[in-house]
């Protein structure tokens, strides 16, 4: 569509007699209200989230040069792409378009059908890793609380420990419950218990590196990171320096919902206008944050750093604060685990009652009356729902049984996520919405970009799987205690 020319969508609401309300948006739904400064707190929040936690063995691994410097490479480039992103919401004008609702509709309406099946294979793929990494981290935590009062009593040497798959049973069952509720909409409260949780105990790991350093605690840190020969071995240090790009992709993980918070803001000033600031807000926020836990948990622990600030038992005392904070974050990732589920559900049963739309199963639902003692009020209950949600519940949570590795899973789902979805599709979808022609000085220098953080990704992926690999060889699953 031409700059200037009306939006058939917004012309066929006038006609319809819409065009003189004030409660109705362009495309007939109802007007959005969100700002500047809603955008960038949603983007603050879905961005910070347990990749904090790594972060500090991340910079223990590449040392005070390299560490910050690749923190601030995929800052810049997590903003970079999502202006991009920014400009495909509308299509085929950034400006006077028709809204993209979705990560995956702007997919489609700028690169076409197969494409679009591309990206939604990427972003289901990146779901179902996410939810079982968040088994993986919520169980950890639930053992860490315990531990914690264990060391508290017995002294920092006592033999205490905890069964990550007795946790993991907990945490599927609450899972099995919550995901019976319908759809997103019923969940909404999670999301913002689940963000003021994320910062809630990010910011107890940053006070307690901060209160390590103080006490005059000085671990040994270099340039460099681990040191070969000291602390690893060449080939070790290879490895664990891919692993940690991962960590750091997936802490930086959000371009799956820019297009959905940028739904919710106003039309005027223009929306990709605004999210652009936005994302400069919000990644430069997220960015400082993230330097001040990486760096300063890097000088509290130096080279033996744990892979997870709160749960490796880098502090052991106030032991009650590190309880407060593990607790964040089972409270956090019991609601994040549904926020990331709910689109699969969405997508599989969409799909199912299509493909069958007489089948009784697929389409019966009942009302469950709750009894006053638990607040009473009214459940449906649908038999596929129940059958089909905690199927997909208990196969996330043997996964995570089976690979129960902090560190190495998260690094896994950020290298598999970050170039599709933060780079590879916004840099095509910008190329062929802005007409960029082929081998100019932008499709080249786009392409670098692209091609290079390809290089990094698999990079990233390759020095997870070993890690998982070598975590695997000496592990016995499905130990209960």
């Amino acid at each position: 569509m031409e700059k200037g020319k009306a939006d058939p969508a917004a012309f066929s609401i006038a006609e319809a007699g819409f065009g003189d309300r004030t409660d109705i948006d362009d495309d007939g739904r109802e007007r959005r209200t969100g700002t500047l400064v809603t955008a960038s707190a949603h983007i603050i929040t879905a961005v910070i989230g347990s990749g904090v936690l790594s972060l500090a063995w991340a910079i223990a691994q590449l040392g005070w040069v390299i560490g910050p410097a690749v923190l601030v490479a995929f800052s810049v480039i997590t903003w970079f792409c999502s202006s991009l992103l920014a400009d495909c919401y509308r299509s085929p004008d950034p400006v006077h378009g028709k809204r993209n609702y979705t990560y995956g509709q702007a997919v489609r309406a700028n690169l076409g059908v197969s494409k679009y099946r591309l990206c939604s294979l990427a972003q289901y793929v990146n779901l179902v890793g996410v939810t079982i990494g968040y088994t993986i981290t919520t169980a950890i935590s639930m053992g860490a609380i315990g531990r914690s009062n264990c060391f508290h009593r017995n002294g920092h040497n006592a033999a205490c420990e905890a069964s990550n798959t007795t946790n993991m049973i907990i945490f599927a069952a609450i899972q099995i419950l919550l995901s019976q509720l319908p759809n997103f909409h019923k969940i909404w409260w999670l999301s913002i218990v689940a963000a003021v949780m994320s910062l809630a105990y990010s910011s107890i790991g940053l006070g307690l590196s901060i209160a390590k350093i103080a006490g005059g605690v000085h671990a040994k840190t270099t340039l460099t990171g681990v040191t070969v020969g000291v602390d690893v071995s060449g080939r070790e240090k290879i490895w664990r320096t891919f692993q940690s790009l991962g960590d750091i992709a997936f802490a930086y993980s959000y371009s799956n919902v820019l297009i959905e918070i940028q739904d919710t803001l106003r039309s005027s000033p223009a929306e990709n206008t605004v999210m652009k600031k936005a994302s400069l807000i919000g990644v430069s926020t997220t960015t400082t944050f993230y330097m001040l836990c990486g760096v300063l948990g890097y000088a509290a622990f130096g080279s033996s750093a744990p892979g997870n600030f709160l749960t490796g038992f880098g502090f052991y005392e106030p032991f009650w604060l590190v309880d407060i904070g593990n607790v964040c974050i089972v409270v956090h990732l019991v609601g994040a685990y549904q926020v990331f589920c709910q689109p699969i559900y969405q997508f599989v049963e969409g799909w199912a009652r299509s493909r069958w739309p007489d089948s009784a199963f697929l389409h019966a639902e009942r009302v469950l009356r709750l009894p006053a003692v638990l607040g009473g009020g009214e459940v449906p209950v649908s038999p596929f729902r129940l059958v089909w949600r905690t199927a997909y519940v208990v196969l996330t949570a043997v996964v995570a049984m089976l690979f129960p590795f902090f560190n190495d899973f998260l690094g896994l789902i950020g290298a598999v996520s970050f170039w599709p979805l933060t780079v590879y599709f916004p840099v095509e979808m910008y190329m062929a919405q802005a007409k960029v022609r082929r081998f100019s000085p932008t499709w080249t220098w786009m392409n670098v970009l692209s091609v290079a953080c390809l290089v990094v990704s698999v990079l990233a992926a390759a020095g997870s799987v070993q890690g998982l690999i070598k975590d695997v060889a000496g592990y016995k699953p499905f130990k209960v205690s």
